[in-house]
């Protein structure tokens, strides 16, 4: 099977480099483009047998399974233009969140998907999230699945949950990045370690951690209670934890899907259907 990767940028080469490393797929089936063709050329330089496509219609002609991942604005228009060449014998797969398949199904004529992927993926781990459109072919289902079997654990979801769903697999590695960095940077100004130990420290017991989780060994609650010692020091620690975090983590899931409305607005105004 022939792939296409429209657009390498996070998302893309990421997607790129996990589907190579994992040997899901041969570089030489893999058909990349990007606006900015230098972005392309930069990850052919790492896989040499990968073909880089100047123009988008020489990609969806070579290709049967074609993701596109360019921002939410940029679909509409894009395949508006080029929907006489996704014929009905290939599959689109949208990374977005903020585009449904419906949508991407009012235009094109071939099966949609949506796989929202995460950045945890490129250690082939974590969950990609998926959705298929009513009249996407079974076959492209179990051939998406299988695919990103090799760089996540596939979990197909129901479209009312896409947001926070992707809030939890896609963005939190960057919310609980910015957390460990700021509980780092805490540990240097109030003790006397510094911060290259204290990051290898911190790097390290989130690796355990993931590991304790992924075994069974324990579960959120109980892992704090395996932890805290009655009347101990770790007890301490999260009674500020409770006292002073607060409301924190529904603000940010107020905000997220705050923006996540803005997007859909204006995507539905341009596709003119939910």
């Amino acid at each position: 099977m022939k792939i296409g990767i429209i657009g390498t940028g996070n998302m893309g080469t990421i997607l790129v480099e996990s589907f190579v490393d994992s040997k899901a797929l041969s570089p030489s089936n893999l058909y990349i483009t990007n606006r900015t063709i230098e972005k392309a050329e930069k990850l052919q330089t790492k896989y040499p047998s990968i073909h880089v496509c100047r123009e988008i219609p020489e990609l969806i002609q070579e290709c049967d399974l074609i993701f596109l991942c360019v921002k939410p604005l940029d679909f509409h228009p894009l395949l508006t233009k080029y929907k006489d060449i996704l014929s009905k014998d290939k599959c689109l797969v949208s990374i977005t969140s903020s585009v449904s398949v419906e949508q991407l199904s009012s235009i094109l004529h071939c099966s949609c998907a949506r796989a929202i992927p995460s950045i945890t993926n490129r250690a082939l781990s974590g969950v990609s999230l998926l959705t298929f459109s009513t009249s996407c072919d079974e076959y492209w289902k179990r051939a998406i699945k299988e695919l990103l079997a090799y760089i996540s654990i596939p979990l197909e979801i129901n479209q009312s949950i896409t947001r926070v769903s992707s809030d939890i697999v896609s963005c939190g590695p960057a919310f609980f990045s910015y957390l460990t960095q700021a509980f780092i940077n805490a540990a240097v100004k109030k003790t006397s370690i510094d911060q290259s130990t204290a990051t290898v420290l911190a790097g390290e017991m989130l690796v355990g951690l993931g590991d304790l989780l992924k075994k069974g060994f324990y579960t959120l609650p109980t892992l704090q209670e395996k932890v805290c010692v009655k009347g101990g020091i770790t007890g301490e620690g999260i009674k500020v934890l409770e006292n002073e975090l607060g409301d924190v983590f529904e603000h940010i899931f107020v905000a997220t899907h705050e923006k996540f409305n803005e997007d859909v607005e204006a995507v539905t105004k341009q596709f003119g259907v939910s």
